[in-house]
């Protein structure tokens, strides 16, 4: 199966570049770097590590992600989206994708809280509000959700069919929300946080982006018209 990772990146040149070749090829067809605006020189490492460098000027991680999935070839028959920072245990990728290309599931999450990681990889507010996330998935839309980790990988056809539409901090949530009320078959895959190689989290490493992820993650989680204890 073709295989293409989407990779979100703003002021990454100093990991980008060891991300890309973390990427295992195979199974890797390409990798899109979507440049989200960077003032550093993110797009030039990028491209010098093996990377299609995407431009995307209207920020948020969504929307970074959104114009990954414009530059898809048609031929793409599974994505897979993972973090520019170097937090993502990159080695797991196959195991993310062997259960969709055995025709077993069509979104595998990277699950972090379930296999640990190295210390201070997770703020301690991402376990809470990860835990929290997970918890109202599991309750409210009966997906066996133990994370939001943005280390995933989806099947082509079923990610065409979700109409993603969040351009900021929502966009795993309600990628996870989406799935559930499409009946798509989801599992996860126990992965290693990693301390960044180098990278900066534009969520969990500022106040401003706890916080301002924390109320989209729940604002999307209760538009979605389920509440917490369940249907």
């Amino acid at each position: 199966m073709k295989v293409d990772v989407i990779i979100p990146a703003l002021d990454e040149a100093a990991a980008i570049g060891w991300v890309l070749r973390a990427v295992p090829r195979p199974p890797v067809r390409q990798v899109i770097v979507v440049d989200n605006g960077s003032a550093d020189a993110t797009a030039a490492v990028a491209r010098a590590a093996g990377g299609r460098v995407v431009c995307e000027a209207r920020r948020g991680y969504g929307s970074a992600c959104l114009a990954g999935m414009r530059a898809l070839p048609a031929d793409t028959d599974i994505v897979v989206f993972l973090d520019a920072d170097g937090s993502d245990e990159i080695d797991r990728l196959p195991a993310l994708i062997a259960p969709i290309a055995a025709g077993r599931a069509d979104l595998v999450v990277g699950a972090r809280l379930a296999a640990g990681g190295e210390p201070g990889a997770l703020a301690p507010q991402q376990r809470w509000g990860n835990a929290l996330a997970a918890t109202w998935l599991r309750l409210g839309y009966g997906l066996a959700a133990t994370d939001l980790g943005p280390f995933r990988a989806i099947r082509r056809s079923a990610l065409d069919t979700l109409g993603m539409r969040d351009r900021g901090y929502g966009w795993t949530v309600e990628m996870q929300i989406r799935a559930a009320r499409a009946g798509l078959r989801y599992l996860e895959v126990p992965v290693r946080s990693c301390r960044r190689r180098g990278g900066t989290s534009k969520v969990s490493g500022t106040l401003r982006g706890t916080v301002g992820a924390s109320v989209k993650i729940l604002a999307l989680l209760a538009r979605h018209g389920l509440p917490p204890w369940g249907p």
